[in-house]
């Protein structure tokens, strides 16, 4: 394939062969943590560890790819996307799957820090390759259907991974060894356009700081830092935390609850097509943090399960509108010649966010209890909504 961007056939976009091996790397990329959330309470009980103690199950996941993103990122640029992506996804798989085998915390701990140095390439050059593909509004519906099949990964996920823990806390473990199939398809039947490296690896590295350091690209890589400091803070550790302690859920309920907010962010990301005809991708960020407030501060004030449903509802519109606007802005700021590396500096940004976020929240448990995790989930969300609106005034 020539070095041009993919040129889709006249059929519907989500047809595109390419574009659902994509999919199926995002179906991968959320699996890690989404899967898992439903069974912490029965694995802090299984190994007696306290209860702020059960985020070390996602820190240890995505603290490598704080270190390796950028790493892989520039790798993917230098040697080509499949070159990465292929081994991580099989080392995602193995070590995911051998999780299901251990029955001590800390070996526990061991293999989710090599499921997560698998999956520091995962999110990001699926991303960048939906970039090297298209471009313009096919590059934005791209990015919406593609956020839509993670949220229903998303949404169905933590239902699974609910249902399976009612056979034991390790079944939902099994799960990653469907990524060693998808790394053999990614190495025989994905085709993608090659970037052009003219450079050496410093002026490369030069060029590739110049567009990182840029004002724009600064503050979304700051909206990616909030956004998944509130999701893997307080929704996706503390939140079923929250609900068993105050509802009784069980896994499966909590694991349907989950679930919800993905579906409402799937079916709003396959909109992002529409919503872009009517509104800047900016403007979609904005209103996104408007949601993400609104639906933190009424969580803990909802006094059954099923009002629950409405702020949960809420979270994943805001989520809806947030992922792909975000994504097709980043993607626009870098050509191909060092897109991965840029898009793999969010995805190290993404991965701060989802580690300290659990580490944040954790603190504001021990020193206000679970409902306060709520109430910092949406201090940061206002934050962000202010920064936005002070760039727009500045810019």
């Amino acid at each position: 394939m020539s070095s041009s961007e993919h040129k889709p056939s006249p059929a519907p976009l989500y047809r595109d062969r390419n574009l659902r091996i994509i999919f199926a790397i995002t179906l991968m990329a959320v699996l890690g943590v989404a899967s898992i959330t439903p069974a912490f309470p029965q694995i802090a009980a299984y190994f007696a560890i306290p209860k702020q103690s059960i985020g070390l199950l996602i820190i240890t996941f995505t603290l490598p790819g704080v270190f390796l993103t950028p790493v892989l990122g520039v790798l993917a640029d230098r040697l080509g996307r499949k070159r990465v992506l292929a081994p991580a996804l099989l080392l995602f798989g193995c070590a995911g799957g051998a999780c299901a085998f251990v029955r001590d915390f800390e070996i526990l701990l061991l293999f989710r820090f090599l499921q997560g140095t698998g999956a520091a390439a995962l999110g990001s050059l699926n991303i960048t390759i939906i970039g090297d593909l298209f471009s313009g509004k096919q590059r934005a519906e791209a990015m919406g259907y593609n956020a839509s099949v993670l949220s229903i990964a998303t949404a169905s996920y933590p239902f699974l991974g609910g249902l399976l823990a009612t056979f034991g806390w390790y079944y939902p473990f099994y799960l990653p060894l469907l990524a060693i199939p998808i790394g053999f398809l990614v190495i025989t039947r994905l085709e993608l356009p090659k970037p052009k490296q003219t450079q050496t690896l410093l002026p490369y590295l030069r060029s590739a700081w110049k567009s990182l350091s840029n004002k724009k690209a600064i503050l979304f890589f700051s909206v990616s830092l909030v956004v998944f400091i509130i999701l893997y803070g307080t929704f996706l550790t503390y939140l079923p935390l929250y609900l068993a302690e105050r509802f009784g859920a069980q896994p499966l309920q909590i694991g349907l609850i989950l679930a919800c907010m993905s579906l409402v962010t799937a079916i709003t990301s396959s909109q992002t097509g529409r919503l872009t005809r009517r509104f800047r991708e900016i403007n979609l960020l904005r209103f996104s943090f408007i949601f993400y407030a609104i639906a933190l501060l009424m969580m803990p004030f909802a006094p059954n399960l099923p009002l629950l449903l409405l702020p949960i509802a809420l979270l994943g519109f805001g989520q809806g509108t947030n992922m792909p606007a975000l994504q097709t802005l980043l993607t626009s700021l870098a050509p191909i010649e060092y897109r991965a590396a840029f898009m793999s500096m969010n995805g190290m940004i993404l991965r701060l966010g989802q580690t300290l976020g659990p580490v944040i929240m954790g603190g504001v448990f021990l020193l206000a209890g679970v409902s306060a995790t709520f109430f910092a989930g949406c201090f940061f969300a206002l934050s962000m909504f202010a920064a936005l609106l002070l760039w727009a005034k500045n810019d």
